[in-house]
């Protein structure tokens, strides 16, 4: 990611907080110039109030004496002395607490910013975005990075102005004061700039590594408690657990490595100003006692010269914190730059009740190995369609591309409804008209009814309870405590196998497309309960054009046409008898799936 790439996406996420912003650099700014006239004050209390020395009206103190109550009224008025000071202390103190209060506000609304745009794109991106990238790597960007974008621009970015004022007018004051002050002042700048800027490279590095190695880790985190069943089950506690700890431990030692080099980076730095601050001290020294300045000058002088040090260790830190931030931005714009699913210029709704036909479609997830190879059918609407096939013979993968989840090449056939290729539909179009039940249904830990009214908003009672009877799930609900009102925990763990299908299989039918696809949503229901659904379904779709992909013939074997995929090819296709009479696939896994059920008979 360029350099303006980055700029104009700050951009971005600075929309809204732009005159907080602003407003807290002006508070702090006026802080700095509350903070600079201190040292003028105590310079004029020290030589020309409780001393004797003249002051010089050229001077910036003899300025604001002479332009405001005069060197006599404060001579015989001490106490005003004291309200001055009292005076810039309250305003000091004003003016910080709004600089917080500011810079607070600006700070989380960038932040609320900036995540409103991320989930916002990571929501329109295409599936297959989301199947290259881990999720614990995904959220990891989402909050990690965010926080080290908002320290950057809160704690350094803010700052700029008021430091490159105190440099300024520190360095103006000291040449004031005396020329040598400011040359010796000024010469540890350009050291802590061209430092800094040396390890620059070296913190984005070691940030880099660091900020990968965290989203790893997220990873590991987010899989072992997503799927904390399977490492139970198969009591794979010890190996997860040392596979965390050698992840932890990499990230560890990169974290340790980086902060060598930031102890190494920090240590020079408080090196130069340390010795800066000391041959300024001693220099004023000399000065003082061959009277080319006063007792006043060489107080004002270390002054000046300690509030110069901070903003030049800031700069430092700017820099260094600017490594951190340029790798985080960088992370974030790899979401925001990632192309989001989109429609042709003219792509259109339409009636998706039609035929859907697929044309010589070939199709490969890494351009090499196909995953179908020119398969052809037609499933005439209203009918129901029957795929069976092995593992990875591509039959997910047919319906995945029917509802666009992946897009289809260019010279790779072509899949159309209604006669309309899906190409030429807005994918918003297709996904209202075509629903899908995947074999591992995802719910929301949400109540029974959430999870089911979630496909159709303002939907009634009757049609929930009306879903749920299709899809017999209204017994198991009525054993609940809550009954529609159960929460059904993450990813709907307090739920069986076969009680989630049925809620996502509610969850379409409530919604009510033309076309629906069962992909293997009914293998953790027993067969008795799966021909019930089945019965319902065709009851109650008697309309729609329905597919069925199943590894079970006894749930595609009523189909009006049924498919057989091999090694991503239609090998066999007809009804059930026709298939029986091919003596092929078809008939080999029927006669194995039927003496599977004999002996069962005979073992009960």
């Amino acid at each position: 990611m360029n350099k303006s790439s980055k700029i104009s996406l700050i951009r971005k996420f600075l929309k809204g907080s732009v005159h907080l912003f602003v407003l807290s650099m002006a508070a702090t700014l006026l802080v700095s110039i509350f903070e600079l006239i201190y040292p003028q004050i105590i310079r004029l209390l020290t030589d020309s109030i409780i001393g004797n020395e003249t002051v010089d009206p050229d001077s910036v103190a003899g300025f604001l004496v002479t332009k405001t109550f005069g060197i006599e009224f404060l001579k015989s008025n001490l106490w005003m002395i004291a309200v001055i000071i009292i005076g810039f202390a309250l305003f000091i103190g004003i003016f910080k607490y709004l600089s917080g209060v500011l810079n607070t506000a600006a700070s989380e609304k960038l932040t609320e910013t900036t995540r409103n745009n991320l989930f916002d794109r990571i929501e329109h991106l295409p599936f297959s975005w989301h199947t290259a990238n881990p999720t614990g790597d995904i959220i990891q960007r989402c909050t990690s990075d965010v926080e080290t974008l908002k320290r950057f621009l809160s704690e350094q970015l803010t700052q700029v102005v008021s430091t490159f004022l105190l440099i300024v007018l520190s360095l103006f004051f000291l040449a004031e004061i005396h020329p040598k002050f400011a040359i010796i002042a000024g010469l540890s700048i350009p050291l802590v700039v061209g430092f800094s800027g040396c390890f620059h490279k070296l913190i984005s590095k070691g940030f880099a590594k660091c900020d990968e190695n965290e989203g790893i880790l997220s990873s590991i985190v987010q899989e072992n408690l997503t799927g904390v069943r399977v490492v139970r089950a198969f009591g794979r506690e010890k190996a997860e657990i040392e596979k965390f700890t050698n992840q932890n431990n990499t990230y560890t030692n990169t974290w340790i490595k980086l902060c060598r080099v930031l102890a190494s980076f920090w240590a020079t730095n408080d090196i130069i100003s340390c010795v800066q601050v000391m041959v300024v001290i001693v220099t004023g020294v000399y000065l003082c006692v061959d009277g080319d300045i006063t007792a006043g000058d060489f107080i004002a002088a270390v002054s000046y010269n300690a509030t110069l040090t901070w903003p030049v260790r800031r700069l430092g830190r700017m820099i260094s914190e600017m490594s951190k931030a340029s790798i985080a931005l960088g992370r974030l714009g790899y979401i925001i730059d990632s192309k989001p699913e989109s429609d042709k210029v003219n792509a259109v709704d339409a009636d998706l009740s039609g035929d859907i036909e697929f044309k010589n479609v070939s199709f490969s997830y890494d351009g090499k190995k196909k995953v179908l190879d020119n398969v052809s059918f037609t499933v005439k609407a209203g009918t129901t369609l029957g795929i069976l096939g092995g593992t990875g013979s591509g039959k997910s993968t047919l319906v995945q591309l029917l509802c666009r989840l992946y897009e289809l090449d260019d010279n790779s056939g072509s899949i159309t409804v209604s006669g309309i290729d899906v190409k030429d539909l807005k994918a918003r179009s297709i996904r209202d008209n075509i629903g899908i039940v995947l074999q591992e249904p995802f719910l929301f830990s949400r109540t029974i009814s959430e999870n089911i009214s979630i496909s159709k908003e303002n939907a009634t009672k009757e049609e929930i309870e009306k879903a749920v009877k299709v899809a017999c799930l209204d017994k198991a609900i009525s054993e609940f405590k809550n009954g529609y009102d159960t929460v059904v925990g993450e990813r709907g763990v307090t739920l069986s196998g076969g009680q989630k299908q049925r809620v996502a299989i509610a969850r379409i039918l409530l919604r009510g497309t033309p076309v629906i696809i069962f992909d293997d949503s009914l293998s953790a229901v027993d067969a008795e309960t799966d021909s019930i659904i089945r019965h319902s379904i065709k009851q109650e779709l008697s309309d729609s054009t329905v597919i069925i992909i199943s590894h079970r013939i006894s749930s595609i074997m009523h189909a009006d046409n049924i498919i057989v995929l091999d090694h991503g090819r239609i090998a066999e296709s007809g009804d059930h008898s026709k298939l029986l009479e091919m003596n092929g696939i078809y008939k080999r896994v029927f006669d194995l799936q039927h003496t599977d059920h004999i002996i069962d008979e005979e073992v009960e």
